[in-house]
């Protein structure tokens, strides 16, 4: 003997039945001298517009009638387009009938105005008595014999009218004794539908159509009961969350609950429970795909090699706290506490309590939260009164979050991953629940993080091939256009050899920004971005922090202040930056100080090795000498490429304003030439190192010693090179000077006992600074460990496209 069920989608309409039909053919070919009973949910949302409809009359609204007139027409259809003309009298006669019967009930509750859980549960049932009776008649028309089966006389339940508990010992003597006495070999059964002992029909919750076919498969002892529903099996998880998820092959009973308990709508919860204690394999399939293996559910599954079989979760939580330290050594509360939520028929989802016995946590539905709170603080009214403990308290706006499998028993470590893959993205842990089974870790999060924390889980523990990086970058000039071209050129490489999954999900400039959460297309990121919206800075950082998408890095490849400002924006977000910007670095210490500390506190990472030195590891190498225990002495440093290859081309043969103008042409400069001719950007550089290293430094305690005429920094940049021509004289003076010893002009950097300079100086063969050409920069770490000899970090320090790799590396890094 087999049963099969079919949902809602499965017999939405004529076509989908027919479907049915087929399935139902095929099954019965399966077992030629077996029986085989199937049972069929309302066509889909009927229940919802049944319920609707008695909502309406019970409010004294007419348009119920509207509402029922369209329940009417959609069953009389599916029968006109099912059953041939000549069969159809007397099935559209017990349609028409029945839904009269409904208008009947409807009308009673309008005139009464009200609306009982008795009369609800009449008014719904009718939608699975229509649909089954139709099918029943298009397997009858298709010459397939059947015997349509009233499950109100077969499952009989107590009087809690809209989610009724069987009696088991009943309804199996009912069923078995139906079955063995009928010669018939297909039997067609409304699912959801029940009776009390006096006959009234009742239902079994919402769902309920799986648990009728579990009911019935546990009291006839079948070999076999199929769900058959719109999907191909139970998921790793929510394919509407998470696009990578995967069908489940094979699931144990008790995996199946918990999955089904915390959110998996493949199956409905108690549907496992009755067939279980008989070992009855359960087999969820497609409807629309009977090909497709689907989910076998039974005693032992087979291992996957995994020890998480799925990850799920519940939303519209509430979270009830009671404290007080009256609570503390004295038995009874918790007792209390449940049954005062017990008596309310309030439902306890999950459950943790401290150590300490100070308090005790319970996540509930949402909507039942008010409820509860007047429940439990009426029960506990004199502690409260009287300071023992507190008012219930109560957060709402939460979901949990599961991670659910038979192989987590005895396997250390996969909680402390669960909970830092999220921690790692910003998402806060309200409460934490584990059985004693180790079958099942729950975790009460914002609702709002949902999305971002199933799919971080399922990318840790079912995703080998790639993780994820989100980024939003913003600036699109000469750096940021460079590194967009370096993403597309790596992106296979990435995502083959390092098993990163690198996608722009927003770009911004000063005129336009576009947002694509599929990732936007780098072959034409330039036509994306101009079909975008205004540019607007807030706008786009509310955007970046509403997506709360996991492993997002934001990545400033401007030279914009306003840009810089709202790191600490992203970072308490946990969303990683990575600067090129030097501004953020160089502002006031105790800003700069505030996105550190932020990076560390929310697991973030903030990473500037651009700031100095373009591309070379400058920052990186600082870092790690401190890590390991070195402390650094003194620092000596040509940090501007600009102004090396300023100096190493200017030979009086060209004015110097020319030399800056090629080096700008080039690229080398800031888009102020301004900032590395005074000086300016070389002071940032040496103060961010400065703080890396552990000093206390601002921009006022660094001293400059310009070469440049004060006359050259005041007016726009066009003036600026007026000028610059103006006081050629000013700079070939500098250069014969130096010239004339035997010398370089090489403008460094020094920052040693807490002091800083910067300044033009003359070189000799001798210095490290002498054989420097082109645009390269050099640092000198001079430390504990390199007291004489300096750790020394040489090469291009200027330049769009090594600047450009070098933001690509910390991305690289903020990834990992």
């Amino acid at each position: 003997m087999q049963v099969l069920k079919f949902g809602g989608t499965s017999v939405a309409n004529a076509e989908n039945m027919n479907k049915v039909s087929s399935i139902v053919q095929q099954a019965l070919a399966r077992i030629p001298q077996g029986k085989t009973i199937v049972v069929i949910s309302a066509l889909g949302g009927v229940t919802d517009v049944l319920l609707q409809s008695g909502g309406l009359a019970a409010a004294g609204d007419e348009s119920y009638k509207e509402q029922l007139q369209k329940v009417e027409q959609r069953h009389l259809e599916a029968v006109k387009a099912l059953i041939p003309v000549t069969q159809q009298s007397s099935v559209l006669s017990w349609v028409k009938q029945r839904c009269n019967e409904i208008e009947d009930i409807c009308n009673g509750v309008f005139l009464l105005g009200e609306l009982s859980a008795r009369t609800k549960d009449r008014i719904v049932s009718f939608g699975e008595l229509l649909s089954s009776k139709i099918i029943s008649a298009r397997l009858n028309a298709q010459g397939v014999e059947n015997i349509w089966a009233d499950s109100r006389e077969l499952i009989r339940t107590d009087s809690h009218f809209g989610s009724a508990v069987v009696d088991f010992p009943v309804t199996n003597a009912l069923c078995s004794d139906f079955f063995a006495a009928s010669t018939g070999r297909l039997f067609i059964m409304p699912g959801f539908v029940a009776a009390d002992g006096k006959g009234n029909t009742t239902t079994l919750g919402r769902g309920g159509s799986d648990y009728t076919a579990a009911i019935i498969a546990g009291a006839v002892n079948a070999q076999l009961l199929e769900i058959w529903t719109d999907v191909s099996g139970m998921m790793t998880a929510d394919p509407r969350l998470v696009p990578n998820a995967r069908i489940l092959p094979n699931i144990s009973y008790q995996e199946a609950m918990e999955l089904s308990h915390f959110g998996a709508k493949v199956i409905y919860p108690p549907t496992i429970q009755p067939v279980m204690s008989k070992n009855i394999p359960v087999w969820i399939k497609n409807t629309f795909a009977p090909e497709d293996h689907g989910t076998l559910i039974e005693n032992d599954s087979h291992k996957n090699g995994n020890n998480i079989r799925g990850i799920s979760s519940i939303g519209k939580i509430a979270l009830l706290s009671l404290e007080g330290s009256g609570m503390v050594g004295i038995p009874g509360f918790s007792r209390r506490l449940f049954e005062s939520l017990a008596n309310d028929f309030i439902n306890v989802i999950l459950i943790t309590q401290g150590s300490s016995e100070h308090s005790i946590c319970v996540g509930i539905d949402e909507a039942l939260a008010d409820k509860a709170k007047l429940a439990v603080d009426k029960t506990f009214a004199y502690e409260i009164e009287t300071g023992r403990v507190e008012p219930l308290r109560i957060e709402k706006g939460l979901a949990i979050v599961a991670l659910v499998g038979d192989n987590m028993k005895s396997h250390p470590g996969i909680s402390g991953k669960m909970f830092g893959a999220i921690g790692r993205n910003g998402v806060n842990v309200r409460a934490i629940a584990q059985g004693s089974s180790e079958r099942n870790i729950s975790a009460v999060i914002s609702a709002a993080d949902v999305k971002k924390a199933i799919n971080v889980l399922h990318e840790d523990f079912f995703e080998t091939t790639y993780k994820q990086i989100n980024l939003f970058v913003a600036g699109t000039g000469n750096v940021g256009s460079k590194l967009l071209a370096q993403l597309k050129q790596q992106q296979q490489y990435l995502q083959q050899n390092m098993r990163l999954q690198v996608r722009i999900v927003g770009m911004a400039n000063s005129k336009k920004m576009v947002f694509s959460d599929e990732g936007i297309d780098l072959d034409n990121w330039r036509d994306h971005l101009q079909q975008g919206e205004a540019s607007d800075l807030g706008r786009f950082v509310e955007t970046v922090r509403s997506k709360n998408l996991r492993n997002s890095v934001f990545v400033d490849v401007t030279a914009n202040e306003m840009v810089a400002q709202v790191y600490d924006q992203l970072l308490a977000k946990s969303i990683s930056v990575v600067a090129c910007n030097k501004v953020a670095c160089s502002s006031a210490y105790a800003y700069y100080k505030k996105l550190k500390d932020l990076a560390r506190e929310y697991n973030a990472f903030f990473l500037f090795e651009t700031n100095v030195g373009a591309g070379l590891p400058v920052i990186g190498t600082l870092n790690d000498l401190m890590r390991s225990g070195d402390v650094v002495t003194r620092i000596q440093a040509v940090l501007s490429g600009t102004l090396n290859f300023v100096f190493n081309n200017y030979d009086g043969s060209r004015s110097f304003a020319q030399v800056v103008k090629q080096a700008q042409d080039e690229g080398y400069t800031e888009p102020d030439p301004r900032l590395d001719l005074s000086g300016t950007d070389v002071m940032r550089k040496i103060m961010i190192l400065a703080r890396e290293s552990g000093e206390r430094l601002d921009m006022e305690d660094i001293t400059n010693n310009s070469f440049m005429p004060a006359s050259c920094m005041v007016g726009s940049v066009e003036d600026f090179y007026k000028e610059m021509e103006k006081q050629e004289a000013h700079f070939k003076a500098i250069y014969q000077q130096a010239a004339d010893a035997g010398k370089k002009l090489k403008f460094v950097a020094k920052f040693e006992n807490g002091k800083a300079s910067v300044g033009l100086q003359h070189v000799d063969a001798q210095s490290d600074f002498y054989h420097l050409y082109g645009k390269d920069n050099v640092v000198l770490f001079y430390t504990n460990r390199y007291p004489d000899q300096p750790l020394v970090v040489k090469g291009a320090g200027a330049g769009a496209e090594v600047t450009a790799s070098g933001v690509f590396a910390d991305i690289i890094r903020a990834a990992h």
